[in-house]
């Protein structure tokens, strides 16, 4: 989970109304049907929670335990936020060999428990109780901060104690989860307002503040084998498909990691862990890894199907195990939790809606199911608050009738920083392993966009675009503004022989949501560039979200 620049969270659910009536996408497998008692898909979304009901006193809490335990409270905020977006989950299975989390904090296992036996509390009480959840967690980070003796007044020198207390043992998901997902809470900062738009909690960005703690150092990782809006990252827990029809895929399973994603795909590709799955989705839907091929049988469901189970579809698969032809999509986030995130669901439909166009699979509730639905005896996941209507519905949007949209006017190219919204004849997007992806922030194109810290590293992201013919070419940029952005970030040109043509330093603070003319430049054929460097003024950030060519 990525969230970063300032988000402003007026509720984490964010649902769309389902499509009903004239506005229902035409599509030849749609087939949405009414519930039956054998399905455990609701027929109606969850109403919207006041985040201010969710979330009100959180920030007292914070403050509290951490005076009480000498743990910055900028710190403790990130944790959590990284964890389970500040909501309080009760503990579920979902992989064999790891223990349920409880809590705001997502307390496991031997933390829970010691925990527990720090401040003298029960363990129904750690895993119930927000404000002991957070004073327990605040007790581990303390010891482990008295065994590793630092400066506690260096948010960055906490890494290492919030990383013992992680329980992530790949290390690659280890040092995206302390410098993308938790000190990427810190550096972008996160406001929580109610429906009415008053602040209920809020984490005040410090965007200088750099964990001390293992640079990411793998280089920009290749798109998904199957999607590529998707990042591949091989799990070797896979074996291949049946021949014959039991091999062929016929379903979409939709789960729950309970747990956080750099924690999940860290599991899941962990060959002592002997479980995977195909996808796993990011909590704010700004990334997606792809695991194992969907050509072949990913390890993320322990049940043989019982068509009884599933309103007596697909029965000439009874028996048989329900690996052998699903595609399994895992969820950063927990079965227990109130909220989704909007672009969770939006971008997971889409990637669901591609899985569907290539293999043929029917897109209903029978077809895209729970895992609860196929094994009830054990899993919940993805749980009673997942919005099933709305993402049926917006599953056979993305596959029938598109959105309406304006046109772009002919020979205009632009390249978003999503790879699966690019036409890649002509337009890319490139980035190292150093900016992070995410949708926190309204107003951006597309789907997203990406983020990094201002420094003096040539470390730019690259918005590379196609001329048939050498040309005069208009440039216009697209940014999501913020306090927190760079007042001057720079916006370079290049040809397709690699000269600079032009640097253009734009106020990110300003001017967010809408296309922002950088000036004309003369293009040669062939690949041509935009680079967004991270060369300015430090302390801030950059964005790169799409640039326009005209």
């Amino acid at each position: 989970m990525t969230i970063r620049p300032l988000r402003i969270l007026t509720c984490l659910a964010l649902l769309v109304p389902a499509c009903t009536g004239d506005d229902q996408p035409a599509d030849s497998d749609a087939d949405l049907g009414a519930a039956d008692d054998n399905d455990s898909t609701a027929d109606e979304d969850v109403p919207e929670i006041d985040p201010g009901a969710q979330f009100g006193g959180l920030d007292d809490e914070f403050r509290d335990a951490a005076e009480e335990f000498g743990v910055p409270m900028t710190i403790l905020q990130a944790v959590g936020y990284a964890e389970t977006q500040w909501q309080m989950i009760a503990g579920e299975a979902e992989f064999e060999g790891q223990e349920p989390a409880y809590g705001l904090m997502a307390l496991r296992g031997e933390h829970l428990a010691l925990g527990a036996g720090l401040i003298d509390a029960s363990l129904d009480d750690v895993k119930n109780d927000r404000r002991t959840n957070i004073r327990a967690a605040a007790a581990v980070l303390r010891s482990y901060a008295d065994d590793l003796e630092f400066d506690r007044d260096d948010l960055g020198a906490w890494a290492p104690a919030i990383a013992s207390m992680s329980d992530i043992a790949v290390e690659d998901a280890l040092v995206s989860y302390i410098h993308h997902d938790v000190y990427g809470a810190i550096q972008g900062g996160i406001a929580v307002l109610d429906l009415a738009g008053a602040p209920v909690a809020q984490l005040k960005s410090e965007a200088h503040v750099v964990p001390d703690f293992t640079a990411p150092s793998q280089p920009t990782l290749a798109p998904g084998p199957d999607y590529a809006g998707s990042i591949w990252r091989a799990s070797p827990n896979y074996s291949a498909r049946p021949a014959g029809t039991a091999g062929q895929v016929k379903m979409v399973i939709i789960h729950t990691c309970e747990g956080n994603y750099s924690g999940c795909w860290g599991w899941l590709v962990n060959s002592q862990a002997g479980v995977s799955a195909h996808y796993v989705v990011k909590e704010d839907g700004s990334e997606i890894s792809q695991l194992v091929k969907e050509s072949n049988k990913a390890w993320h469901i322990g049940a043989t199907y019982d068509c009884d189970l599933n309103a007596k579809k697909e029965c000439g698969l009874e028996g048989y195990n329900c690996n052998n032809f699903t595609v399994g999509i895992e969820h950063a986030g927990f079965a227990s939790q109130k909220t989704w995130n909007s672009n969770l669901i939006n971008q997971s439909a889409k990637l669901t809606c591609d899985i569907t166009k290539g293999h043929g699979v029917v897109r209903d509730k029978y077809h895209i199911v729970a895992h609860a639905q196929l094994q009830p005896y054990n899993r919940t996941d993805p749980g009673a608050n997942w919005p099933w209507t709305t993402y049926l519905s917006k599953v056979n949007e993305y596959c029938g009738v598109q959105l309406p949209s304006e046109p772009a006017p002919t020979g205009t190219i632009i390249v978003d920083s999503n790879a699966s919204n690019n036409d890649p004849a002509k337009a890319k997007i490139t980035v190292s392993g150093n900016w992070t992806s995410t949708a926190s922030t309204p107003g951006y194109y597309g789907s997203g966009y990406w983020f990094a810290n201002t420094a003096p590293v040539s470390d730019g992201a690259e918005f590379s675009f196609y001329l048939a013919a050498a040309g005069t070419k208009t440039i216009d940029a697209w940014w999501t503004s913020g306090t927190n952005r760079s007042a001057a970030a720079p916006f370079v040109m290049f040809d397709s022989a690699g000269v600079k043509v032009g640097t253009v330093n734009a106020n990110q603070q300003t001017n967010g949501g809408k296309w922002v003319q950088l000036g004309t430049f003369n293009f040669k054929a062939g690949w041509n560039k935009v680079v967004v460097s991270r060369w300015a003024t430090e302390g801030y950030v950059v964005i790169a979200d799409a640039i326009r060519v005209r």
